[in-house]
């Protein structure tokens, strides 16, 4: 059986072509998110029209021929497991429909129109990988934008995203090195059906008959796809960077989630917190009879509930939108640990902590997270208010909204313009702040929340902390704490309230999106107007005699 990496080296390919602290006052509640669900009916309307494909290649098979057995699940407890139901409300699924996604593929290409072939390929090892991986088998180009995303001979399979028969066919070769990360799994490309194997976390599969005869793929233990370096394959991503003349520079840590949980005392798989544990689920609705098949536990659920509310919300996945509510809502949490009055101040201190096995957000540099503190009077009168929301996702008084760069990680805060903001910034070889990814040659602030165990000092240039950040030593492992000076005016008692907010794609990342005029880039900003652009994580108040 000859094995190949999936991925060719993208970069070969490029070069080719202090005051005394108060008693605390406030605690931390977590709250119901502020975001909203749209037109709920139409949500479910759209969710239905979508039919899982049963197109088959020689090595995969879409989702929908999977469901014939993997829908119709229960627990012990008899609640609905059903595999197939699950993975099509999240990104995983959506991942070729994700606007965002094609928005960002389209507008790379746009500012970089002689690289578009290396682009595409790059983008479709995650997204479309099934797709990818049959093309470059079978000796076809690999294209995106007027390619997979159009009618076609593999469209079905490319817009069926990362799918069962990818995940559960990939091989336990190199798993936690670096030719595996940035899609470099590997598949057998040799063995024909229906001898293909495919891999479960249960020992001695039942039924495997059947599966080989339905489906064409023989199943068998593999303990890997219960390990964190399964999902490092793409959640672990390097991309090239280009120089002001256009060569190729270097790779950039575009996202590392992988390595900030190695680096991390969370004793946990991605697959611990992603996929929900239950018990007693007959994983087969097929034959009738369900006890010709073992009861499996643990099982995992296929959630994969990770950040991004409001694409889910787009697609009409407002059952995975929920889910992921929930995951942000354990993901992090504000409280207030003190607050009060000194002279003619109010000294509050905000503290954030991340719940996370990795940095919070994580993933891709669109996302960011930043605590909103509001001081009112005795009559309801704003005295102070630091990162304030409007509805465009705008965050009052952040430089990088108001096109000046970038906010800069804060300690201590006395002034409304200034904002404590948690996110990753790339700036280009000219150390310009920059969003495009073929521009990002390294991080000029990362001040994304740490995980438990993660020591800033130790830590990789990849997975380090940039900027303030690095010397504020109240910025350390498991979380953040801000200060807060605030004069007041009006008459007390006064009540401050804290929340902490995120979003997956910040303003001034949507702000340059726009820039490019494609027809997905289009597309996006439709399906964007209609969602709710900031999700509230958690919140706290406290009142100051």
């Amino acid at each position: 059986m000859r094995l190949i990496p999936v991925l060719v080296l993208i970069l070969a390919l490029l070069m080719a072509a202090c005051a005394e602290k108060p008693e605390p006052v406030g605690k931390a509640e977590t709250v119901k998110p502020t975001v909203k669900p749209i037109e709920r009916e139409t949500l479910y309307e759209k969710a239905e029209e979508r039919t899982l494909s049963t197109a088959t290649t020689s090595l995969f098979a879409a989702s929908g021929n999977c469901e014939f057995c993997h829908n119709g699940l229960v627990d012990r407890d008899g609640n609905d497991v059903s595999i197939v139901n699950d993975w099509s409300q999240t990104m995983m699924s959506n991942s070729a429909r994700d606007a965002l996604w094609q928005a960002k593929v389209s507008s790379e290409v746009s500012r970089n129109p002689h690289l578009r072939e290396v682009i595409e390929e790059k983008c479709a090892a995650c997204h479309m990988p099934m797709a990818k991986v049959q093309a470059k088998v079978d000796g076809k180009t690999i294209a995106v934008l007027d390619g997979f995303l159009k009618d076609g001979e593999l469209h079905e399979i490319a817009m069926d995203g990362v799918s069962c028969t990818l995940c559960h066919q990939i091989q336990d070769v190199n798993f936690g090195k670096e030719e595996s990360f940035s899609g470099g799994y590997v598949i057998d490309t040799e063995t024909p059906k229906p001898d293909r194997t495919i891999f479960g976390p249960f020992k001695e599969p039942a039924m495997a008959l059947m599966m080989k005869n339905h489906v064409g793929y023989t199943p068998e233990f593999g303990s890997h796809v219960e390990e964190s370096e399964l999902c490092a394959v793409c959640h672990t991503l390097y991309t090239p960077y280009l120089d002001s003349n256009g060569s190729v520079a270097g790779v950039f840590p575009e996202q590392t989630a992988y390595l900030e949980l190695l680096h991390s005392s969370v004793n946990k798989s991605c697959q611990d917190c992603h996929m929900p544990k239950t018990d007693g689920v007959r994983i087969s609705s097929r034959p009738m009879n369900p006890n010709m098949l073992p009861e499996r536990s643990p099982f995992g659920k296929h959630h994969f509930a990770g950040g991004n509310v409001p694409m889910l919300q787009a697609l009409g996945c407002y059952t995975g939108a929920e889910r992921t509510m929930e995951q942000l809502r354990t993901a992090a949490t504000l409280t207030i640990e003190s607050a009060a009055k000194k002279g003619d101040e109010i000294e509050v201190i905000v503290k954030v902590e991340n719940k996370a096995g990795h940095k919070f957000p994580t993933g891709f540099p669109s996302r960011r997270a930043w605590i909103h503190l509001k001081v009112v009077d005795k009559d309801g009168n704003v005295v102070f208010e630091s990162g304030k929301p409007d509805s465009d996702g705008r965050i009052s008084g952040c430089d990088s909204d108001e096109g000046k760069g970038y906010e800069q990680h804060y300690d201590v805060i006395t002034r409304s313009d200034e904002v404590e903001v948690y996110e990753s910034v790339m700036v280009d070889t000219e150390g310009q702040v920059t969003y495009t990814l073929l521009k990002g040659a390294r991080y000029i602030k990362d001040n994304r929340l740490l995980p438990y165990g993660f020591d800033k000092t130790t830590a990789s240039e990849d997975i380090a902390v940039h900027g303030k950040a690095a010397e504020d030593l109240n910025f350390v492992r498991g979380g953040d704490e801000v200060k807060y000076i605030v004069k007041t005016s009006g008459s007390g008692p006064y009540r401050v309230y804290a929340e902490l907010l995120y979003q997956p794609a910040s303003y001034p990342f949507i702000a340059d999106l726009q820039k490019d005029d494609t027809e997905y880039v289009e597309k996006f900003l439709a399906d964007f107007a209609s969602v709710e652009k900031t999700i509230a994580v958690s919140s706290a108040e406290a009142v100051v005699e």
